[in-house]
């Protein structure tokens, strides 16, 4: 994105594949106005660039940032999670990773790194190789690299797709280029370069089974562990760092799974 903010909104809007006409009418303005917003020629109020923003669906951080390149100030605080003003919403999020156990929970940021685990999770995270683990831990880098989960991971194709579309869904969504400078590293991966030529395996459990969900199917010793997962965001976020963040949980997806879950456990 420029620091132009008629040309970040012309971007977003066209990102978006939305007619300025369309746009125009939707929150409210004439064609004639967003057009000389777009242009440089028209100075946008906040509450034009927030309810621009909101139709456009534009992230709480590059809303931010729009609003700085329009001459005004941000809106949207960016708390760490170590803040006192984290600290309620921080235990919440740990109690129910730490509740989830013992299969793995992650909280993760925008870019998948890891910023809260459970147990389950940190002890699956130490099978890795140091320069995997971080800090950050990140899921994308973790998952994908050939030293990584990947060498265990029973349906890699599948699970790769997976996470190839949901990384490349997040760049286009979010426009970030931290993502985009992950997507272009794990895509020069080995496990990852020539994914689209090649023919998704089976989950590991039989071509037979019916596949409702995409599952992760991870080998640990002479078990095959297969899960799904479920990704949780928070509702109503007025702080970047809340908006950013998903809370992601492994459920076991079979039988063998449940009960070798079970066994780890007790």
């Amino acid at each position: 994105m420029t620091a132009d903010a008629g040309t970040m909104l012309r971007q977003w809007r066209s990102q978006r594949s939305i007619s300025q006409l369309d746009l125009a009418y939707d929150v409210g303005v004439s064609p004639r106005h967003l057009s000389f917003v777009e242009t440089g020629k028209s100075r946008p109020s906040p509450a034009l660039l927030e309810a621009l923003s909101t139709r456009l669906d534009i992230p709480l951080r590059e809303r931010n940032a729009l609003l700085l390149a329009a001459g005004h100030a941000p809106r949207y605080s960016e708390e760490s999670l170590d803040a006192a003003a984290m600290r309620r919403i921080r235990a919440s999020v740990q109690r129910i990773l730490d509740a989830h156990n013992p299969n793995p929970g992650l909280a993760l940021d925008r870019s998948w790194n890891v910023v809260l685990a459970n147990d389950t999770a940190a002890s699956l995270a130490a099978l890795l190789p140091a320069h995997l683990q971080g800090p950050p831990f990140n899921v994308f880098r973790a998952s994908l690299h050939p030293e990584g989960f990947a060498r265990l991971t029973e349906n890699l194709d599948v699970w790769a797709s997976y996470l190839m579309d949901t990384l490349r869904r997040l760049v286009r969504v979010t426009g970030d280029p931290r993502l985009a400078a992950i997507e272009r590293e794990v895509g020069e991966y080995s496990t990852v370069a020539d994914l689209d030529r090649r023919a998704p395996r089976s989950t590991g459990r039989g071509a037979a089974e019916p596949t409702l969900l995409v599952p992760f199917a991870l080998r640990l010793g002479d078990d095959v562990l297969s899960f799904f997962t479920t990704l949780t965001t928070f509702g109503t976020p007025r702080d970047i760092t809340l908006e950013e963040m998903t809370i992601e949980l492994f459920y076991p997806a079979d039988e063998v799974t449940e009960e070798a879950v079970a066994r780890m456990q007790g």
